[in-house]
């Protein structure tokens, strides 16, 4: 989570360091951004995906005021590195979540990663890429073991129903 009760308590330091001075983790911020508008997925640590998540909502919601707007101009050139991108910010991105007013982006934990540091891993990607889904959703099975036993419970109570009604 983005506010945890450390840095509720943060006695002036008002985001994660990321052991790192501010000016390297800005940097390591607009990377990300710009990685993530790219591709519109990324694999990356939790805590800098958590991070940057909150910037690339912002930067979708600035978006969405159009390319005239100024404010919204400072904020791509800003954040977005590579400047090729920005076309792609304002013509595809945008629109895409014209009708939603937040919620733009989505986290799935991975598997920590193997090598010495066993980090913990996280994909963020925006939501509507066309990109197949990580997170393949659950179909009701009716022969599963649970819905079976729900089933028979479900004709019991009618056939006990139907006893009374008699």
């Amino acid at each position: 989570m983005r506010l945890s009760l450390s840095t509720l308590i943060s006695h002036g330091r008002m985001a994660r360091r990321m052991g790192m001075g501010p000016e390297s983790r800005i940097n390591m911020l607009r990377n990300i951004l710009t990685g993530l508008v790219r591709h519109e997925r990324i694999e990356t640590t939790r805590a800098r995906a958590d991070e940057v998540r909150f910037y690339a909502e912002k930067l979708i919601d600035y978006a969405k005021r159009g390319d005239t707007d100024e404010k919204a101009m400072k904020m791509a050139d800003f954040w977005l590195t590579e400047k090729d991108l920005i076309p792609k910010l304002f013509k595809v991105l945008a629109p895409r979540f014209e009708n939603q007013q937040k919620g733009y982006t989505r986290m799935a934990r991975i598997p920590n990663r193997e090598n010495l540091d066993r980090a913990a891993m996280a994909v963020l990607e925006y939501k509507g890429h066309p990109y197949p889904p990580l997170i393949t959703p659950k179909r009701d099975n009716e022969l599963t073991l649970l819905n079976q036993l729900l089933k028979g419970y479900r004709e019991e109570r009618a056939k006990k129903a139907a006893g009374k009604a008699d």
